[in-house]
């Protein structure tokens, strides 16, 4: 489970027998990798919007476990671009949800992933996040944790990151974000407007490294032993 599809051309890259699943959500796609038969999902960011796809994509498709992967912003300084952050649990408003262990070849991170309700935006904000004990910050994993504790599901969450502790955002992706959990790409060119050398290379920044932060989930998933 993702936010979006631009999480998971590394693993599409990888995958085998890859076709377009018929699920009640915005995008989805069969595939196989490593021996295992895959659902990818996609369905916009926010809990909320996370919980839904699980429940959907369920229907049709008889899981043996749930992950919540995708990308993350880095709340420890150690963390590098394109890291892969292994939760042993998750946090959200006072919650805590286990993980289930893995075994993998390929180099990963592991600590706690806070799940927030809006994109963390400030180096501040990152550093208060980090004060309660989380290593990495993102807007879905609760909502899938939560369905899948209500199926009886094992629950991985695997995420690679984008930005680093230190860093504050220039765009304010949050204003750009529609009922619909995509981000609506007028109000971010809109906003360019105000420091536009700024703000614009951190979009095409951003881009670069979402790309190279799937690329490595990819890797990491062709790697892993649930």
């Amino acid at each position: 489970m993702a936010s979006d599809r631009m999480e998971f051309p590394g693993i599409l890259a990888r995958a085998t027998e890859t076709r377009r699943a018929a699920a009640e959500i915005r995008w989805a796609r069969s595939a196989r990798l490593s021996g295992n038969e895959m659902l990818l999902a996609a369905n916009g960011v926010g809990a909320r919007r996370a919980a839904a796809a699980v429940d959907r994509t369920l229907k049709m498709f008889p899981a043996d476990a749930v992950v919540s992967t995708g990308f993350c912003g880095a709340l420890r300084p150690d963390f590098a671009i394109a890291d892969v952050v292994v939760a042993d649990s998750v946090t959200a408003g006072g919650r805590r949800f286990g993980t289930r262990p893995i075994s993998a070849a390929a180099d990963c991170r592991s600590g706690t992933v806070c799940s927030v309700d809006h994109i963390v935006r400030s180096a501040e904000e990152k550093a208060r996040l980090a004060d309660s004990g989380a290593s990495a910050v993102e807007m879905e994993a609760a909502g899938v944790a939560e369905r899948a504790a209500a199926y009886g599901l094992p629950f991985f969450c695997i995420k690679a990151v984008t930005d680093l502790r230190d860093e504050t955002l220039a765009n304010d992706f949050n204003k750009a974000l529609r009922d619909d959990g995509q981000f609506d790409t007028i109000v971010l060119l809109r906003g360019t407007l105000r420091q536009p050398l700024i703000r614009i290379r951190e979009l095409f920044r951003l881009r670069e490294r979402c790309v190279r932060a799937a690329d490595t989930l990819g890797e990491f998933f062709a790697s892993l032993r649930f």
